[in-house]
């Protein structure tokens, strides 16, 4: 199947009516778009936009989809170039078109092409947001070669929500577990030096590697608060066999705080998530 048939198909299947909404895969389109502006992970990547680049004009969203970041950020008054390969009119650029005409935007532009293809000049534009879309690169140096490339001297790249894995054998566990693969076939991931070598390479700085349990834009659609509930879950359990061990001296601060920064213990454990989701917040030099 091709993507556009995956999301097709999976529309109608109720094992997936969960991730079909989570994932802004519904087949209204205006629907997608407006639940992902209420989403706590676009407010996040807002803010970001704010703090890095609080003048921001021009921004270049690449690998888009079906739209849903590139209409809100023109809704949000960016003037917009939307970059995506697929033509299609349920994921890919086909329905970015449609949006534009039917909400009157004249601030977004739609070209269809590869990120290791863009065609735009040097030095361009203010911000390049890449969301979920640099884990499928044909090419990872190239892909973020082409990114740092357009951007403006101390421009920023922010590329949200890619999948990382530690070697090879934890990208199997990730590829057999993902509920999509197996439709399609498209998925991949990278590990976090190969990402980080990359933007090196293209001449840029990282100012953060958001890891999974970092930022709300990684672990969303779960909430700070369920995330919260698991870290104070898993130190309860994690002190009970403490306590087991060494008696009640184990509820005290300072014993708990020294075993876990000793025993390098963390409650929220992001090596049994396959494919876990990172972050990344890019300044060219």
């Amino acid at each position: 199947m091709t993507w556009d048939e995956t999301i097709r198909y999976i529309r109608i299947l109720p094992e997936h009516s969960v991730l079909v909404e989570k994932a802004y895969f519904d087949e209204d389109l205006h629907l997608n778009v407006r639940r992902f502006s209420e989403s706590d992970e676009f407010k996040e990547t807002l803010k970001i936009f704010k703090k890095y680049k609080p003048n921001a004009s021009k921004v270049l969203d690449v690998g888009c989809g079906n739209g849903i970041s590139a209409i809100n950020f023109a809704l949000k008054g960016y003037n917009v170039s939307a970059v995506e390969p697929d033509k299609s009119d349920t994921v890919g650029a086909g329905a970015i078109k449609l949006l534009k005409e039917e909400l009157n935007l004249e601030n977004i532009e739609i070209f269809e092409d590869f990120a290791e293809n863009i065609n735009f000049p040097n030095n361009f534009f203010d911000v390049v947001y890449v969301r979920q879309a640099m884990h499928h690169a044909n090419n990872l140096d190239k892909f973020i070669k082409e990114c740092v490339r357009v951007l403006k001297p101390s421009g920023l790249l922010l590329t949200i929500r890619d999948h990382v894995i530690y070697n090879e054998k934890d990208k199997e566990w990730f590829l057999s577990s993902h509920p999509l693969q197996k439709y399609y076939g498209g998925e991949n991931a990278f590990t976090s030096i190969e990402y980080k070598n990359a933007f090196k390479k293209a001449g840029a700085k990282i100012i953060k590697e958001l890891k999974y349990f970092d930022s709300i834009i990684n672990y969303f659609p779960a909430t700070t608060k369920e995330v919260l509930i698991l870290k104070n879950s898993n130190e309860l359990r994690q002190k009970k066999k403490l306590i087991n061990k060494l008696g009640s001296i184990a509820n005290n601060w300072l014993v708990w705080n020294l075993y876990c920064l000793l025993s390098s213990y963390k409650p929220l454990n992001e090596t049994t998530i396959p494919g876990r989701i990172y972050s990344y917040i890019v300044i060219k030099k």
